[in-house]
């Protein structure tokens, strides 16, 4: 076979081109025609694209074993090393774990700077003797404000006495709470207190008052412990502390003495000899039979169920009785009533709007008693309902209402 190639002169000559080229290049057409006539053959038939896919995976195999072949060979096996320490070991050599390198001396000190060796720098606290302020939004609780600070919702009760007055439900928005470093309680030092009397009170000893470095005080000038050397009015911390919870309400009396309030207030009526008497069986207090605020919770000195409902709701009389307190109370439930049911048992209905029955009013299960409000210390409109039996065991009302 020949091919025209252009000489030097410029004219072009044939030249021979081998056997072997010719064949070579024969079979490489051959080739190309197959695969152009399969290839058109395979797109007739619809199955491009499959086939496409299908290339695509085996290449892909392909290239995972040449990948896995090549590490294969540049790593040497573990028996491999293993032998090697050994030989390593019977020629005299050092311990193959053991590089041989000195002792860690550690960090050598700096005059002035103490800093750990490590990265990490955490961002600056607030001190734990220190107390933070906190302005209530509204949605808060006593139980959300105290998670959110790592406290005990006791330890907001007793650090904030002189707002809440032990009363849970007494926060509103925009109220200033004081928060504590850590759980305790807060008390105020009166001219008369004695250091041992005070300190029994909060369940702590005298040295834990003395040693909270926030109190300010010491054995050297705090003097005789009964009348020590702190100033009336002065705030004192007792961590770890604990009190009981101050109550707004008083004894009851025994059924066969006329019929009294069991709270004091603005709205506590006379004594009443007469008026009808309760069944035992109580109904719900209100339209709604659902919790809005805080359900029973006497660890927070909420003794009673804060039911659901909207302003003007109606409230009924929970059995037969005689009302024994009508008026406002100072404790944050506004207005409020109180039923004496002439068995042993009252119950008391706090945050009235208004209320249509006074002092001495005879009721009888189901009756209209008032509405719902929001007066007092509230969030919003719902009944604070309170069950009271014996010598003034308040129970958990959700055990004698109907389900």
């Amino acid at each position: 076979m020949f091919e025209d190639l252009p000489s030097k002169d410029g004219n072009t000559e044939a030249k021979e081109i081998p056997e072997e080229q010719e064949q070579k290049d024969n079979s490489q057409k051959v080739i190309i025609t197959g695969w152009d006539r399969f290839w058109d053959r395979i797109t007739r038939l619809g199955l491009g694209d499959i086939a496409l896919r299908t290339g695509t995976a085996l290449v892909t195999i392909g290239l995972i074993g040449l990948v896995v072949w090549v590490m294969k060979g540049n790593f040497v096996p573990d028996e491999m090393k293993s032998n090697d320490a050994e030989a390593f070991e019977a020629a005299g050599g050092a311990d193959a774990s053991d590089p041989g390198l000195p002792a860690y001396e550690g960090v050598a000190p700096v005059e002035g700077l103490t800093k750990s060796a490590g990265t990490h720098t955490d961002a600056p606290t607030v001190s734990r003797y220190e107390f933070q302020e906190y302005s209530v939004v509204e949605g808060d609780t006593i139980f959300g404000i105290s998670e959110s600070f790592g406290l005990d919702p006791e330890t907001i009760l007793w650090t904030n006495y002189n707002v809440l007055r032990d009363n849970p439900a007494a926060i509103y928005p925009g109220q200033v709470l004081t928060i504590a470093p850590i759980d305790g309680v807060l008390y105020t030092w009166n001219a008369d207190d004695g250091l041992n009397g005070v300190s029994n009170g909060l369940n702590v000893t005298p040295d834990v008052i003395i040693e909270w470095p926030g109190n300010h005080l010491s054995y050297e000038t705090i003097g005789d412990y009964a009348s020590p050397n702190i100033e009336p009015g002065t705030a004192i911390f007792a961590p770890g502390g604990s009190r009981f919870f101050y109550d707004w309400a008083l004894t009851i009396l025994a059924r066969d003495e006329p019929a009294e309030s069991a709270i004091w207030g603005d709205g506590k009526c006379a004594p009443v000899s007469t008026g009808p008497i309760g069944t035992g069986v109580f109904t719900w207090p209100a339209v709604e039979t659902t919790i809005s605020g805080y359900d029973y919770s006497p660890e927070i000195n909420h003794w009673g169920i804060d039911v659901a409902g909207d302003l003007n709701d109606p409230l009924y009389a929970v059995d037969n009785g005689v009302v024994v307190y009508a008026g406002w109370s100072d404790w944050g439930y506004g207005n409020v009533i109180v039923i004496d049911h002439g068995n042993g048992w009252q119950s008391l209905y706090g945050h009235l709007e208004s209320r249509i029955v006074n002092c001495g009013s005879f009721v009888i299960r189901g009756d209209i008693i008032g509405y719902m409000g929001s007066t007092g210390n509230s969030s919003g409109p719902h009944l604070h309902y309170e069950l009271i039996s014996g010598d003034y065991n308040r129970v958990n009302p959700h055990h004698y209402l109907p389900y």
